[in-house]
């Protein structure tokens, strides 16, 4: 059950690292114009509230990476429970204001984790 649950972490993890590159990145860029659903305007114009985006992305994989390898297991764990809700947090907070398929994409991974080191602990 616990190598479920850390797989799942980690699965959330590597998701925000693709998020990092799609806003920092690759915003204003045909992928990013498609994941998106931008126009080529709309993307310049937020390019730099994007890269912000990304970035808090990355503080968020880095998080679940740490409590990948933190020791002692209780403060791994502390760290599991702490940026898995981080991200499940920012999730309804995306689907709310701007579609409710970032609950899916964004928020099911780490709902998932959440659910399965509970299950484990």
């Amino acid at each position: 059950m616990s190598i479920l649950a850390n797989s799942l972490v980690a699965l959330t993890a590597i998701l925000h690292i693709g998020f990092l590159v799609l806003e920092m990145f690759l915003w204003t860029k045909p992928q990013g114009l498609k994941v998106f659903r931008m126009s080529p305007q709309q993307a310049e114009a937020t390019k730099v509230l994007a890269a912000n985006q990304g970035l808090y992305n990355g503080f968020l994989a880095a998080g679940l990476f740490w409590s990948l390898v933190a020791t002692p297991p209780e403060f791994g764990l502390q760290l599991k429970l702490f940026f898995l809700v981080c991200v499940v947090v920012a999730a309804i907070y995306g689907a709310w204001s701007v579609h409710p398929r970032i609950l899916l994409v964004q928020g099911g991974p780490a709902i998932a984790a959440l659910l399965f080191i509970l299950l484990a602990s």
